[in-house]
């Protein structure tokens, strides 16, 4: 069993930045790749950004050149910077991981809110 506690959302104004970090615990090195997704109000759940253990990164065409994934796999983290945010990021944000044998894992979501 993997465990992901995700924090830093928040309220930001148009064209402002918000960091996200997740920590993940539990069964941390059956993990292979960790990301985030979002899910805007009736609105399906869509990735947003990927990192595999290897550091191979993955993005939405919405989001590229405006967010950046990172990991610290020392630290068993994974964070989401996410500048000139637009309202339409609006949307409640979940951590990710994928551990071997397929298994997906989920954080228990973090609001981000972006005012026009």
């Amino acid at each position: 069993q993997v465990q992901l506690v995700e924090s830093g959302g928040g309220l930001v104004q148009a064209g402002g930045s918000l960091r996200l970090s997740c920590a993940a615990s539990g069964s941390i090195f059956s993990i292979n790749a960790m990301g985030w997704y979002r899910q805007a109000p009736g609105k399906q759940r869509e990735l947003v950004a990927t990192i595999t253990s290897g550091g191979n990164t993955n993005y939405a065409d919405s989001v590229k050149g405006r967010f950046t994934i990172s990991r610290d796999n020392a630290k068993n983290t994974v964070s989401l910077q996410m500048n000139s945010l637009k309202p339409e990021d609006t949307a409640v944000y979940y951590c990710n991981a994928v551990a071997t044998k397929w298994l997906y894992y989920w954080g228990q979501g973090t609001q981000v809110t972006v005012s026009s």
